[in-house]
């Protein structure tokens, strides 16, 4: 009796979807914690001072800092993995499957900016927040998906998965160029040797995992004082991974790094991020507050934009006849996922964190309720009208 709990566990947790499932009650666990007697714990959690010394080197932040900068990084190196598979030989090698979600991107990016700019222009410390609504959380995607069970088509996941990557391509470029401050020439030049380091082992074939971790940690860590965030020494550290071994062809370092990450990401990293950056107090919240610019741009963004942006750019590309409707997709069903890139949540925290961190102004609140009710409504609207696009689950399967 006892292997059928064991068999139960291991088939959740290699469900592809586990961890937006996750993802969604570590969200809620964090409202809970926010809107009870344990926020004041909660609070005290996300302040605790952190700090590791060594020499004259000191990194001190609160908690909250360090999962935003630190396991952030871990998020953005797998991302960067991710990125390098499938430019090489996954979906997006082909030049037929990336011009359809390539677009989407680009509209699901630019629309909802522009949403929000429309709502904050006026503001110059709330417009430095038009990137949040631009974000998709492809976990919490998938999670929704995975209600729908084996009734959704490999095409819609497919093209879903493509789009985030596009999204989070993005993402990475937005924080590069737009949220990066007080430069450190010192720290920058460290991260400029730290570069040419790393091709030089890449093209000596090593596939020593700690030699990377160990010169990728330098580079965090010269990155984090550089004022360029931190985050992004993951992504450029994922670029040197080798692909294929020298020694066996039949070996990946690159897609076994991969594989051992992505548990430690979808199950630790990402729940552990959302649970400090989602708590807000919903108490005296109503409409009033909901139409402040800030929280109305980011909803509306995630909610009218995304959809808006994704599905009308995706429908002309195929009406102009520059791609074609992916195999078992109809209109219906990209409208629907079109509405599920409006589920912001993860990235669209992150972003948040760095727009306003430095503003001196509190607009966490607006942000964080902006964030969420955009995002529910873009999962609520996306699986429902998926559900009834979707054939009807056969008996027996």
């Amino acid at each position: 009796m006892s292997a059928q709990p064991d068999s139960l566990v291991q088939r959740f947790f290699q469900f592809e979807a586990a961890g937006g499932i996750i993802l969604m009650i570590a969200a809620a666990l964090a409202l809970i914690c926010a809107n009870t007697p344990l926020s004041v714990y909660y609070d005290l959690l996300l302040d605790t001072p952190v700090e590791v010394r060594v020499g004259a080197l000191e990194i001190a932040k609160p908690l909250l800092l360090w999962v935003n900068d630190g396991l952030m990084a871990i998020f953005f190196f797998l991302v960067g993995l991710e990125l390098k598979r499938e430019l090489i030989e996954g979906e997006l090698s082909d030049k037929r499957n990336i011009i359809l979600p390539g677009i989407g991107a680009v509209g699901g990016m630019l629309v909802p900016a522009l949403i929000y700019l429309y709502f904050n222009s006026d503001d110059p410390v709330a417009a430095q927040g038009w990137a949040i609504p631009a974000a998709t959380d492809i976990a919490f995607a998938l999670g929704v998906l995975s209600l729908l069970g084996s009734r959704v088509p490999v095409s819609v996941k497919i093209f879903l998965t493509s789009l985030a990557i596009f999204d989070d391509i993005g993402a990475i470029l937005i924080i590069a160029v737009f949220y990066t401050s007080k430069i450190s020439t010192l720290a920058l030049i460290v991260v400029g040797l730290c570069i040419p380091l790393l091709a030089f082992i890449n093209r000596r074939h090593v596939e020593s995992r700690s030699i990377y971790i160990f010169i990728g940690l330098v580079m965090w860590v010269a990155m984090l004082k550089s004022g360029v965030h931190a985050t992004l020494a993951g992504v450029i550290l994922a670029m040197f991974v080798p692909m294929r071994s020298k020694q066996d062809p039949k070996y990946s370092p690159l897609k076994s790094l991969e594989h051992d990450l992505h548990s430690l990401v979808a199950f630790f990293v990402l729940p552990v991020f959302a649970f400090v950056n989602a708590g807000i107090s919903l108490s005296g919240v109503g409409v009033e507050q909901m139409m402040h610019d800030v929280p109305l741009g980011i909803a509306l963004g995630l909610f009218v934009g995304k959809q808006l942006g994704v599905f009308v750019l995706c429908g002309l590309a195929i009406k102009l006849g520059l791609t074609r409707m992916p195999n078992q997709m109809n209109w219906l069903s990209l409208y629907a996922t079109s509405a599920l890139c409006g589920i912001g949540f993860t990235m669209s925290l992150f972003i948040g964190s760095l727009a306003f961190e430095e503003t001196g102004v509190n607009l966490l609140f607006d942000e964080r309720l902006g964030i969420i009710v955009g995002s529910l409504l873009s999962g609520i609207v996306g699986f429902v009208i998926l559900n009834k696009s979707l054939p009807a689950k056969q008996a027996g399967v």
